[in-house]
């Protein structure tokens, strides 16, 4: 004969610690619990509270240069290292967790630094920097360091252009690399002279990216508002798009090998699709000037911009506003930012000499948690994901604390934008032949055309 009987773990009921409460099974019917959405609105809206009280994303401030910071690499083979290039021409290698630099040379170029990359290989310590000088040098980090009586260390080799270079990028794997100046070279390590010149009409190259998992695909940005994109296999323009202002960097999707963003001198940020350029995929519109850099997270489901406004956004990729702005009273112009390769910090260098470290979120608690602690993360997590619409927790989700300049420069910005919209409107409503004209998606408002080869 077959008995039915209630069989429970005694890990379910049994405490972990004297101190702990006694764990007693649930009954899960909704009926038992008629206040159970009172009761997760309010615990909603505690957690949400707490996350703007403990929201402190600035973690230190690394100081060492004396010109600005207007280049930046990150390790990919180091979460440690990061690699940052100054206006006074010197380079410096820092370690993130004893927050000091661990190799630096001055005078490495004459003039500003304009980029620097890691080279991949056999020895990770090696990166490439490029300067106004014309020049670009690969250094090591293991093979010398700074001497006593202040000598920059030797390089590991030079290239010599025609041009003052304007950025650099490496491949993935093999020895090439490109480099951004009047038009874009490619170079093979083993050579002294650029194996391949692309160009498309720009006059000046603002810098050059090569994807990173789409390996033969390279994108390059130019005064003349272009991006355009380059076939390494054939030495060939792909497509170009020109924006209605310039575009200052350029960043690949590291999860979606077509994807890429744009940080553009219109004060948004693009995300683009190579395949169907002729809109945006999104705009990112929040800062009130100049984008000055844009990169993925290393998930590429989210976006850190620097803008020359003085601050930092950070952004999700499906969403059109910042989650979160970063700033300080001494932070000037942000010209260069990255994500660390744990997604867990961003750094940030502007024209004030400092590099800054921050938390990716503001309110994350780090080190190690038990798993009582995590659950009860991630469950303060999914109600305020939950209850996010409802006014007072969507409230306290959104405050923000924004320098008086930004703020007002905010204000006269929506001011202008509204004042187009209603003149647009008023046009319509006054004239057939504006009545008549199709309305312009504000993806591809900022868009002027798109040419293929």
């Amino acid at each position: 004969m077959k008995v039915k009987a209630l069989s429970r773990s005694t890990a379910d009921y049994t405490r972990e610690t004297k101190s702990d409460i006694q764990r007693l099974p649930r009954n899960a019917d909704p009926a038992q619990h008629p206040l159970e959405r009172a009761r997760e609105y309010k615990r909603a809206l505690n957690a949400a509270k707490l996350e703007r009280m403990f929201a402190k994303p600035f973690l230190a401030s690394l100081s060492g240069h004396v010109d600005g910071i207007y280049s930046m690499a990150k390790n990919p083979w180091d979460l440690d290292l990061i690699t940052t290039g100054s206006g006074d021409g010197e380079l410096r290698v820092w370690s993130l967790s004893a927050q000091e630099a661990v190799w630096r040379a001055p005078g490495a170029h004459r003039g500003i630094v304009k980029g620097v990359c890691n080279v991949p290989g056999g020895d990770t310590d090696r990166f490439l920097s490029v300067g106004v000088d014309k020049m670009a040098k690969v250094w090591s980090r293991s093979e010398g360091a700074l001497s006593a009586d202040g000598e920059t260390p030797e390089t590991v080799a030079s290239y010599s252009g025609k041009h003052a270079f304007s950025g650099v990028d490496h491949h993935r794997s093999r020895p090439l690399f490109a480099t951004s100046s009047s038009l874009v070279e490619v170079w093979d390590v083993n050579r002294s002279e650029p194996i391949a010149s692309l160009t498309w009409g720009a006059d000046t190259t603002n810098t050059v990216r090569m994807n990173q998992t789409e390996v033969n695909v390279l994108a390059s940005c130019g005064t003349d508002r272009s991006v355009i994109l380059y076939d390494l296999r054939t030495s060939s323009p792909l497509a170009k798009l020109v924006m209605a202002l310039s575009t200052n960097a350029i960043a690949w999707n590291p999860m979606e090998a077509f994807m890429f963003a744009t940080a553009n001198e219109d004060h948004n940020v693009y995300t683009f699709d190579m395949r169907r350029m002729d809109h945006a995929s999104n705009v990112l519109r929040d800062h009130v000037s100049a984008v000055m850099d844009v990169d993925y997270s290393p998930t590429g489901h989210e976006l850190v911009s620097g803008s020359y406004d003085r601050t930092l956004r950070l952004w999700d990729v499906n969403r059109g506003h910042s989650r979160d702005i970063y700033h300080t009273k001494r932070m000037q112009r942000v010209f260069c930012v990255r994500y660390t390769q744990d997604d867990k910090y961003v750094l940030s260098g502007s024209d004030d000499s400092n590099l800054r470290l921050w938390r990716a979120r503001a309110s994350e608690r780090l080190g190690a948690k038990s798993n009582r602690e995590r659950a009860t993360v991630e469950y303060a997590e999914k109600l305020k994901d939950r209850y996010k619409y409802l006014p007072e927790v969507r409230r306290v989700l959104r405050q923000r604390n924004v320098p008086a300049a930004v703020k007002r420069a905010s204000r006269t910005k929506q001011d202008m934008l509204q004042s187009r919209k209603r003149k647009a409107e008023n046009e319509r409503k006054s004239s057939k032949a504006a009545a008549a004209a199709p309305r312009v998606p504000e993806r591809k408002k900022g868009i002027l055309g798109v040419t293929t080869k």
